[in-house]
């Protein structure tokens, strides 16, 4: 057995040891989830690839996530200082990057990797090893960067969960405002998260109208850690929000695989009565079954749609080309799939 092999076991066998208070599995569930909100809609939207689920562990950098993040890295391929320089999506990353916060341009790239075309992540830090420090999370299909993690950009005697709430408020906007533009039309709410282990507080920038957070901003004592989770609206009628429920409310992970017409079919039933369905704390597993549908052909209709997307996306130039064929795009995918279609809403806990 190699080396690499007996680490990735030794991790595996810890990570399944450590036990997350359940009020903070469940707040970071709900914004792993509705990352995946990103629907077809739009004429934008409608042509994009979901790339994949993020590992949670980089949003709330407790000891509780160390291992599965450890072995989430294993997987990556790592990328030299040069690399990333002539790589098209990492060059573009920097760029964005660089004309939101000129001063980074004098910061070094202490690590940089890619997961199998998935994502591209790129760490920069002031010169000479301490200091302000920046993370940067980047959809390796879409070219969007979806989660920044700023680092030691205060003074240490002085954390952030410190300041006042419009101080936090200030910064956030600022961070927010540097990568992605005006915020002018988002509705804004910050409320503390039961974290045992280290004051945490969540910041949910929402489009007026929509219940679901476009931006989410968690701000530690010296780090801001913000994600890109929500995406255009759509005035589709066949397009169904919130499949699933936590606690019941709307938990919006699965929608952009669910939302399929080929699935509906193949299930013989519309997006609202699946709704219904998966309300009831059935998974789509168990209601294709009562169908006579078999797990890998609800399998194997969502990934097809997904890398249909993807194609599609590229042929139009919307999106940059990942050189996988289609095979390899379904076996990336899969994963990902199996995971919202055994997933089952959880039930409000009764006292």
């Amino acid at each position: 057995m190699t080396i690499e092999r007996k680490i990735r076991e030794h991790l595996r066998k810890e990570a399944e040891t450590l036990d997350c208070p359940q009020a903070i599995t469940n707040r970071i569930e709900q914004s792993y989830t509705q990352y995946l909100q990103r629907q077809r809609s739009g004429k934008t939207m409608k042509k994009r690839f979901i790339a994949g689920i993020v590992a949670t562990a980089i949003l709330i950098p407790t000891a509780a996530f160390a291992a599965p993040t450890l072995i989430e890295m294993l997987t990556r391929t790592p990328m030299t200082a040069e690399q990333v320089k002539t790589d098209e999506i990492g060059k573009a990353t920097l760029e964005k990057l660089y004309r939101a916060f000129p001063e980074t341009k004098k910061f070094e790239i202490i690590d940089a990797s890619t997961v199998q075309g998935v994502q591209t992540s790129i760490i920069l830090q002031e010169k000479g090893g301490t200091g302000k420090k920046i993370a940067l999370h980047t959809n390796s299909v879409t070219g969007e960067i979806e989660h920044v993690i700023q680092e030691n950009w205060e003074p240490k005697e002085k954390p952030l969960t410190a300041l006042t709430e419009q101080e936090i408020k200030s910064k956030a906007d600022h961070l927010i405002h540097g990568l992605y533009g005006s915020i002018e039309a988002y509705e804004f709410a910050m409320e503390p998260m039961e974290n045992p282990d280290q004051k945490t507080l969540m910041l949910n920038y929402t489009q007026k109208g929509s219940t679901a957070p476009f931006y989410q901003v968690l701000v530690q004592d010296h780090s801001i850690s913000l994600s890109l989770i929500g995406s255009e609206t759509s005035s589709s009628d066949d397009i169904v929000e919130g499949f699933f429920t936590t606690d019941g409310k709307p938990d919006y992970f699965a929608d952009a695989f669910l939302n399929d017409d080929k699935l509906f079919s193949l299930l013989n039933m519309g997006p609202i009565e699946l709704k219904q369905e998966l309300a009831k704390g059935k998974s789509v597993v168990e209601i294709a079954a009562s169908k006579n549908v078999s797990k890998q052909q609800v399998v194997d209709v969502i990934a097809q749609s997904q890398v249909d997307l993807q194609i599609q996306s590229e042929a139009n130039g919307e999106t940059p080309a990942n050189n996988l064929s289609n095979d390899q795009m379904l076996k990336a995918i899969e994963p990902k799939v199996l995971q919202v279609i055994e997933y089952k809403s959880v039930t409000p806990s009764k006292k």
